[in-house]
This record gives structure tokens, sequence and C-alpha cells, in this order.
């Protein structure tokens, strides 16, 4: 199976050139440091960065340059800093050609799960709520299972949504999914990894057609 590094390579095949990209919180920021040769893409946080770069090397942090995760990123040539409220009118505004998210659950109609788990204290809903509710485009980073070994590709998500029917697709740690108006669609397994084991680790509808190819990375 995949580890966190392997979700956000496989995420990164599908950028297109002069593609506008939203990185939430988690595994997608990732995805920054694994850009295919031949592709440029412009990198969004929504705290306020267009032309966020890869994480910095160790010794080179500039603790003013954070994506939305509070981590320290570095910037692009070319890149824009800017107020909060230009870059959720950037959002708002249909202006991100694709947005990446993780969750605590997502079901197999496209709702997701990724602000709030009920009892714990948190900050804020962040700025997911916008994002899902103005992409055309969400792909979901995230593990498959939880550490208990329970599936987080559910039927319904239990946790209080963030939206609804959003989700386009899903990568894990075990496999690449679609949403379709049937349930989860597998369309690659992760190296080593069996459909039955894929099938046995999720929750939600799940549609197998077919021999079902390993991702290649």
């Amino acid at each position: 199976m995949l580890d966190k590094n392997g979700i956000a390579k496989r995420i990164a095949q599908e950028l297109q050139d002069g593609w506008y990209v939203n990185l939430g919180i988690g595994i997608p920021t990732l995805i920054a440091n694994h850009i295919p040769q031949g592709i440029s893409v412009e990198f969004q946080s929504e705290n306020g960065i267009l032309g966020m770069g890869p994480f910095p090397y160790e010794g080179e942090e500039d603790a003013d340059m954070i994506n939305a995760g509070k981590q320290t990123i570095t910037a692009m040539a070319g890149a824009a800093i800017f107020d909060s409220a230009t870059s959720f009118a950037m959002i708002r505004g249909q202006h991100i050609n694709l947005t990446v998210l993780g969750a605590m659950e997502v079901a197999d109609n496209g709702d997701i799960a990724n602000w709030k788990i009920p009892g714990r204290m948190v900050k804020g809903m962040g700025g997911a709520m916008d994002l899902v509710a103005s992409a055309d485009n969400i792909i979901v980073a995230m593990m498959h299972t939880n550490k208990r070994g329970q599936s987080k590709l559910l039927r319904q998500c239990t946790l209080p949504l963030t939206g609804v029917r959003c989700v386009k697709k899903v990568v894990t740690n075990l496999a690449v999914l679609d949403i379709t108006p049937q349930g989860f669609k597998l369309l690659e397994r992760a190296p080593g990894v069996s459909v039955e084991e894929i099938e046995k680790a999720t929750e939600g509808r799940l549609i197998v057609d077919g021999d079902i190819p390993e991702m290649k990375l």
C-alpha cells in the first residue's frame, strides 16, 4: 500500500498544464513536491498565496511563508501574496481548476466530512466549506481506513458534513476510486494490494468492473 507521499504522487498525475490548484491541509500539501515533468501549475493556498512551491529544505525556512496548515513553504518565481478576501474571491469565483482536500470520511455519493469530530475542540470551519461549495473538480486524498481499521469510505458519513455530493475522485493508500451515482468505482489498485483487500476495507457501495490495474507511480 502507499504512504502519504505515494498518495500525493498519484494525485499529481491528475494535474494538467496551466491549471490553478488549491491544496488543502494534510496529505494534499505534499503534492507540490511531486509535479510531473513538463507540467506547469500554480498552487493556491487559501490563506493568500498563488504560486506556492515545495517545502523548503531544513535551515531555509521562512516563518512568514506558510500554507493554510501553518507549514513553512517556498514561493515560485512570480508568486503573488494577497489577503484572504482576495483568496476566497478566487475560490468563490470558480477560478480554481482543481481542489485537493483531506477527509475524515467520504460517502459513496460524494458527501465529505473533514472539519469536525463531535466532542473535540476545533478552531473553526476553515475554508473547506467555500472550496466544496465552489469547486467543480474535487479530489480527496486520505487513508482508506482509520487507526482501528474501520473504513472511512462509507455508505453515509457519520460526522458533520462539509459538503454534499461534491467529491469527484478519491485517492487512498489502497486505491483510486471515482464517485458515480452507483457508488465508488474502483479504477486502480495500489501496488501489492488486491481487489479483495479493497473490498474488505470499503463500507460504501463498491463497483468492480473487469480487471483492475495497479497504479503506475
